[in-house]
């Protein structure tokens, strides 16, 4: 019976579920739990895929049961991606900035078309980086590198929006 489960226990059982690309960050902090709804004998929660052909989203919605499934087996579960709204990077928690940055992952930067960008290394906070190629482990992900530690590191890829003197 869910009625006693409140969305605090499900949103804190799922603070439990790692991402599987980025293991020390989790789905919560990651910012893909749009919504949690619980009724009576029913529990649905949408998750934000982080891009549209991720390959881990099996994986995640298995690790999303099995964490409810801790909770209660006694409901009927539906675990569900939605597109609306579409993640972005903004959605990722300072929690979560602090484990991307810890695992060795840089958040992108706004930029206005056309605009040399500035990424700081996640291991020695310095800004001469160098983009070594915009195809990383995963399609949301680059490769770079630091010219001062002379360590790779990866980043989620560059948003840009339009530059507004150009219209």
């Amino acid at each position: 019976m869910v009625k006693t489960l409140t969305e605090h226990d499900i949103r804190a059982a799922l603070s439990t579920v790692m991402d599987p690309e980025i293991p020390t960050c989790s789905i919560t902090n990651l910012g893909i739990v749009q919504d949690v709804r619980i009724s009576y004998d029913r529990i649905e929660i949408d998750l934000l895929p982080t891009f549209a052909g991720c390959p881990a989203l099996d994986v995640i919605r298995e690790d999303v049961e099995a964490a409810i499934s801790k909770l209660t087996t006694d409901v009927d579960l539906k675990v569900q991606f939605v597109n609306d709204p579409p993640w972005t990077t903004d959605r990722i928690s300072v929690g979560g900035r602090e484990a991307l940055g810890a695992y060795g992952i840089t958040l992108p930067v706004l930029l206005p078309i056309g605009r040399k960008e500035t990424v700081t290394c996640p291991y020695c906070g310095a800004t001469e980086t160098t983009l070594e190629s915009a195809f990383g482990p995963t399609p949301c992900r680059t490769v770079r590198y630091c010219s001062s530690c002379r360590n790779p590191f990866e980043g989620f890829k560059t948003k840009t929006q339009p530059d507004a003197s150009a219209s």
